[in-house]
């Protein structure tokens, strides 16, 4: 193989693919990249941790002599980094060894075969559907801060997508980790009836956010299976993202999801979290509560620490029930109410123990719950 890139190019293509390479590796061949040249003038690099696979085409200089090798991602993507800014890499791979050359700079870089390289093999996808790039970040910021890491609850670990008939076919996404619980609902696209229930894995989705960074104006096509999920970006030629699913089933959430909860709090989401912010300063490990005493037009949040003494503040609100005490964990509180861009955030609530639903408004497509803590 024999080919001529663009640094700006090469190292393009490696910051979307080598992030999916994991850093400690028993599998030699899992640490590198597979690079493929062809006589049309493009490039493929494709990375894969068995699970998740990222393949990208990009258009390279020349393709003198076409082939395939597979050379290390971390090692290639660093040496890319500290290349000349505008300069063209030669990359040749010859016996065992790919030559890399940048102006003045040359490596010799160990290689395996492409045919020790492994492939995730789709299978059919009969589902598929196109969403805006724009939608699918939003729902995924929207939600994603609430999946689960708990390795045990491996079904929570990552963000469900359903389908459901509610006033009309909607596209559903949710994430819980038992604590708190993030849904997103959007119109349902052509093509996604029928779907089966998936949960994406969390890796997955944070390598899907990243790489929709730079397609925001565009479309994702978006192919599932019960077992496997396909995500291609940019049309032919761009991006595509495969991984397989998480397999188990996922809580019945909507369980969950408070509807009668009558005591309505409005309140100024920035300024409820920097009071939130300030008086958790204080708060240790044990202490992560928040205590908020709801009033006609104020909230008044305290924490008391055995060891860092105490502190209140008194944030404007609105809210038209009688009196009432809830705590919460105030970093989950603060991750809520850093999704929410408007002026006033709704908190729907009922007791001191029970959970909490949290909105900007009743049209909004995002809704979280906040289970209280006792303090």
């Amino acid at each position: 193989m024999k080919a001529t890139i663009e640094r700006a190019t090469l190292l393009r293509c490696l910051s979307h693919v080598q992030s999916v390479v994991e850093r400690r590796n028993t599998i030699p061949i899992l640490a590198n990249v597979l690079f493929e040249a062809s006589g049309d003038g493009t490039i493929k690099v494709t990375a894969t941790d068995l699970d998740l696979q990222v393949v990208e085409s990009q258009q390279a200089v020349s393709v003198e002599t076409p082939g395939a090798i597979t050379v290390s991602a971390h090692l290639l993507f660093d040496i890319a980094r500290k290349l000349p800014d505008g300069s063209q890499v030669s990359l040749e791979a010859a016996d065992g060894r790919m030559t890399v050359k940048a102006g003045r700079s040359r490596f010799k870089l160990p290689t395996l075969p492409r045919d020790d390289f492994p492939i995730i093999a789709e299978g059919d996808l009969p589902t598929s559907f196109a969403l805006p790039a724009q939608t699918l970040a939003e729902l995924i910021d929207r939600t994603r801060f609430a999946i689960s890491t708990e390795e045990t609850r491996y079904y929570l670990n990552g963000i469900f997508f359903h389908v459901a008939d509610e006033d009309g076919p909607v596209l559903k996404a949710a994430a819980t980790d038992g604590h708190r619980l993030a849904r997103f609902t959007l119109d349902r696209p052509d093509g996604a009836d029928g779907m089966p229930d998936v949960i994406v894995p969390r890796k997955a989705i944070g390598e899907l956010r990243k790489l929709l960074e730079e397609s925001l104006d565009g479309d994702v096509q978006v192919d599932l299976s019960a077992s496997k999920v396909r995500f291609t970006l940019a049309g032919e030629g761009g991006t595509i993202l495969t991984s397989k699913l998480i397999d188990g089933t996922f809580p019945d959430y909507s369980r969950v999801i408070p509807t009668g909860n009558d005591k309505l709090l409005k309140i100024d989401p920035k300024t409820f979290y920097a009071g939130v912010d300030r008086v958790a300063t204080i708060a240790t490990e044990k202490t992560r509560a928040v205590k908020m005493a709801l009033e006609s037009d104020k909230v008044t949040l305290s924490v008391t620490s055995p060891d860092n003494g105490t502190a209140t503040e008194e944030v404007k609100a609105d809210y038209g029930a009688e009196g009432l005490e809830i705590g919460f964990n105030a970093n989950y509180l603060k991750d809520i109410l850093g999704q929410i861009d408007s002026d006033t955030v709704e908190l729907h609530l009922a007791d001191p123990g029970a959970p909490t639903l949290i909105r900007k408004d009743e049209n909004s497509p995002a809704l979280y719950v906040l289970m209280p803590m006792r303090v």
